[in-house]
Formats: structure tokens, sequence, C-alpha cells
């Protein structure tokens, strides 16, 4: 099995944030902000470098306004 920072399911994650953040017309720098943390925090797990937790997840989630159950959904559909 492929190393979970790399598998497909958080490849989904960190595009659909990073999808959602543009689709909202925000940068990095501003979720960042929102969060209390800098921006390579956000370029970092857009990227795939970092994994990001669940509670790091839902923060994210409300600060550009995704969908966290049409995203676990996508999730329990995606390959392992």
């Amino acid at each position: 099995m492929a190393k979970s920072v790399h598998s497909e399911r958080q490849q989904l994650i960190a595009k659909a944030l990073a999808d959602q953040r543009r689709a909202r017309g925000l940068s990095q720098a501003d979720v960042a902000k929102a969060f209390g943390r800098h921006q390579p925090f956000i370029a970092n797990i857009e990227s795939g470098e970092r994994r990001v937790d669940l509670v790091e997840l839902l923060v994210i989630a409300d600060v550009i306004g995704l969908d966290i159950h049409a995203l676990i959904e996508q999730l329990r559909t995606a390959p392992h």
C-alpha cells in the first residue's frame, strides 16, 4: 500500500481544499490568516507535502466554505 500522505484519497483532499479556496477567491495567505497559521502551512497541505488532520480539515473547510459531508462521500467511493 502506498504511503497515505501520497494516497489517492489524500490527493483528493488536497485538491478539494485548493479548488474550493480558489473558487471562493481566497489566497493561501487569506486562509492561513483565518486559521492562525502562515501561508506555507496551507501550501504544504494543498501540495500534498503535509497531511491535514481531522480538526484542521474541519477548520479549513469552515474558512473556505467546503461541504465536508460531500468530501467524505467522495473519499468513501475513491480507491484506497
